[in-house]
């Protein structure tokens, strides 16, 4: 006869996403922060390149001509569109405040983005294809349909845990964004 070991601690036994340093907070709840803070930073930060010219960003009016031969007109409207979509919704997630919302700004943005300048150069980011803008894209979702995780602003929120109907507020209000966008 097998002797099982059935006095093993349960913390042996639980996967290591659920074991905590506190109570209550996973290293689940860390990873989501390190991602949300350095994904949400980075692209707040691109957006204040559009919208102040900071890190080396062209800055509102030279964006505003970009967009404006893009076809978008008046191209400084759609720049402060573009601009405050990737500044407000990186920042929300960054914080993980609002971040359905926040993550239906950026994909809204990296759907235009697709359509406009990337689709017609392929997949490959080298090739200035839609490489870049589906990781982003992606990112949000994921980060919308998980949750912000214990470490973010809306933990006080029904929408603290993602699911389903987080994800498809995100992805449905950003296609809708885009294709508004994209008909004026």
């Amino acid at each position: 006869m097998i002797k099982r070991d059935t006095d093993r601690s349960s913390t042996a036994t639980r996967p290591a996403a659920r074991r905590t340093l506190a109570p209550g907070v996973t290293a689940g709840d860390w990873g989501l922060l390190l991602l949300r803070l350095t994904f949400g930073l980075l692209m707040a930060a691109h957006g204040a390149q559009k919208l102040f010219g900071l890190f080396d960003g062209p800055g509102l009016t030279a964006t505003g001509k970009q967009f404006a031969g893009l076809g978008y007109h008046p191209g400084k409207v759609f720049a402060v569109i573009a601009g405050l979509s990737e500044f407000l919704g990186g920042l929300g997630l960054a914080v993980g405040l609002f971040t359905p919302l926040a993550a239906a700004a950026l994909i809204g943005v990296m759907i235009n983005a697709m359509a406009t300048v990337t689709w017609a150069h392929g997949l490959w980011d080298s090739d200035g294809g839609v490489e870049y803008n589906v990781a982003i894209a992606v990112v949000a979702l994921t980060v919308a349909a998980t949750g912000p995780g214990r470490l973010a602003l809306d933990r006080f929120f029904p929408w603290r845990t993602g699911g389903w109907p987080e994800a498809g507020v995100a992805l449905v209000l950003g296609g809708v964004g885009a294709a508004i966008t994209l008909s004026l």
